[in-house]
């Protein structure tokens, strides 16, 4: 278990890394999820979402004052569970390392636009002020819920989601270790 945790160590800056620079292609997927659902589920308050780098830019339908609202939306922010998932993957060593990142990265890019999704209606409809957020017309239950949605979507998602994947896709070695580590330990006389 000691090697796993190095290894996942060492690979940590190198996964955090690949994935900064590579971010504006890596989340150009989650990206699309993104404007699908908002021009489905809000076209009456999202005319585009715009990508420079690792950022969304929700162009919206309100307005302050004589200008259109935009709200930027760092993506980094909820797919930092990605290079997470990666290290693990890699340090484990597993045969078929390669689909595994794959389906993980699959798996994660959901994650990623939900966070996305929440940041910015959090930011219209509650961060914004009553100006901006009047215009919403979301009423109280689905500002609590768009509330909800965002710490969800921002503390929990992209941390918790890649550990449990990586655990349920590695059951085999996780099984193996503890039962090195059960007959590691050592007695009590």
């Amino acid at each position: 278990m000691t090697r796993f945790v190095l290894r996942t160590l060492a690979f940590l800056p190198l996964a955090f890394a690949a994935w900064y620079f590579a971010a504006p292609l890596l989340l150009w997927p989650a990206l699309a999820i993104v404007r699908a659902i908002a021009h489905a589920g809000f076209g009456k308050l999202v005319r585009a979402v715009e990508q420079s780098g690792a950022v969304a830019t929700f162009v919206t339908t309100l307005r302050a004052g004589a200008g259109v609202v935009t709200v930027d939306v760092n993506l980094l922010l909820y797919s930092f569970g990605l290079p997470l998932f990666a290290a693990l993957t890699v340090a484990a060593a597993k045969k078929h390392w390669l689909r595994d990142l794959a389906v993980g990265y699959v798996a994660l890019v959901p994650v990623v636009a939900f966070g996305a999704l929440a940041d910015f209606l959090k930011n219209v409809a509650i961060t914004s002020g009553p100006a901006i957020a009047s215009q919403t017309g979301f009423v109280a239950w689905q500002r609590e819920s768009i509330a909800f949605a965002f710490q969800f979507g921002s503390l929990i998602l992209p941390a918790v989601t890649p550990a449990v994947l990586w655990i349920a896709m590695h059951r085999g070695f996780v099984a193996a270790a503890r039962v090195d580590s059960l007959t590691q330990r050592p007695t009590k006389s």
